[in-house]
């Protein structure tokens, strides 16, 4: 019997150290692959640098490298490519954890970051900061206060209804949305169709066109403060999706939770906006290509979201300016390549049913 007991024990420890070392050579894979991706999207474009001068160009203000480019390729770097590389990877990486936290705690692979309202909400505020011809830091201003306006009114729902329910939240959050959707098409209608509304739709398509360096420096602390915290409560993430009476059983405070996870997306995902205008597939692809290559645990989900959303955001841009003469709109190429993905997966979940 003992000797029984110590080989399903040692068992045990075996899948658990193979299991451990699957997802670890999964991680690795997936920063490689990143690093890959960043420095592929520093050498392509209309101007053309080799991989070299690239790497040297963007370590020389950390390490003392001897000049052997001209002006030209350093301001390509520094002033364009690079820019956009770290937003595109900062919004890919906060739409994809956004994704994938409001998945697990509505418990609905269906849920995207938007689902609150707030790309919605973020949009009407760029459209009206548009249609009043205000400049470029007052429509990323105003895009930020729509999408939390917007979220904060879908709040307000559940408690004028007395309720707690995650579903009475989804549907006010669908509401909400279409509700500013309904205000921005108004605003379309009555907008300058030379000016004020061709910015509006392409803003709504999402770019990284005009990134500047002051966009990272005060969208970027937000962004990774509200992604560090979400991280840090994945645990509780994984306890919140096993269901309400479940999670009051272990002890979780289910409001404070969810609060936290609102509060945190909804940041994230309205500082995206205000970077790179309303981009869509996302938040709701990624995660669930997370979950077939480590599982639906959100302790490793989440992490390996973060990383694959930054290297496929950054494969995007670089398509997008890339492909044509004219640059793309992001939304145009996530949608050309997100919609016949999901159509796999829920074809493969279907299989699986039967």
């Amino acid at each position: 019997m003992g000797k029984l007991e110590s080989d399903k024990r040692a068992a045990v420890l075996r899948r658990t150290y193979l299991d451990k070392r699957k997802y670890l050579t999964t991680m690795t894979g997936l920063t490689v692959i990143l690093i890959v991706v960043v420095m592929a999207s520093l050498v392509l474009g209309r101007f053309n640098l080799s991989i070299i001068d690239a790497v040297k160009i963007a370590f020389s203000p950390l390490f003392p490298i001897r000049v052997t480019w001209d002006g030209t390729m350093e301001a390509v770097i520094f002033k364009l490519r690079l820019p956009r590389i770290c937003a595109a990877a900062l919004v890919g990486g906060a739409l994809a954890v956004s994704g994938a936290s409001y998945q697990s705690m509505f418990k609905n692979p269906m849920v995207s970051p938007d689902i609150l309202g707030v790309s919605s909400g973020a949009a009407l505020g760029a459209s009206l900061a548009i249609f009043w011809g205000l400049g470029q830091n007052i429509i990323q201003l105003w895009a930020f206060i729509g999408g939390i306006a917007a979220v904060t009114l879908t709040a307000m729902v559940p408690k004028m209804m007395k309720s707690s329910s995650a579903i009475i939240l989804v549907l006010a959050g669908i509401v909400v949305g279409g509700l500013m959707t309904s205000l921005m098409g108004i605003l379309r209608y009555f907008a300058d169709p030379e000016t004020a509304l061709a910015e509006m739709v392409y803003w709504s398509m999402g770019s990284f066109a005009d990134i500047r360096k002051a966009d990272l420096i005060s969208m970027a602390p937000g962004i990774i403060l509200c992604a560090a915290v979400l991280l840090l409560i994945r645990y509780r993430l994984n306890v919140l999706s096993l269901g309400e009476n479940e999670a009051k059983t272990l002890g979780l405070n289910i409001r404070q939770t969810r609060g936290v996870i609102i509060v945190c997306s909804t940041l994230m995902t309205a500082a995206s906006v205000c970077m790179a205008g309303t981009i869509g597939w996302v938040g709701l692809v990624i995660p669930h290509l997370g979950r077939m290559l480590v599982g639906p645990d959100n302790r490793r989900m989440l992490p390996a979201s973060l990383i694959m959303g930054s290297a496929f955001m950054v494969i995007i841009d670089t398509l997008a300016r890339t492909l044509t003469a004219a640059e793309l709109p992001i939304s145009i190429i996530t949608g050309i390549i997100g919609a016949p993905f999901y159509l796999y997966l829920l074809l493969k979940q279907r299989t699986r049913i039967q």
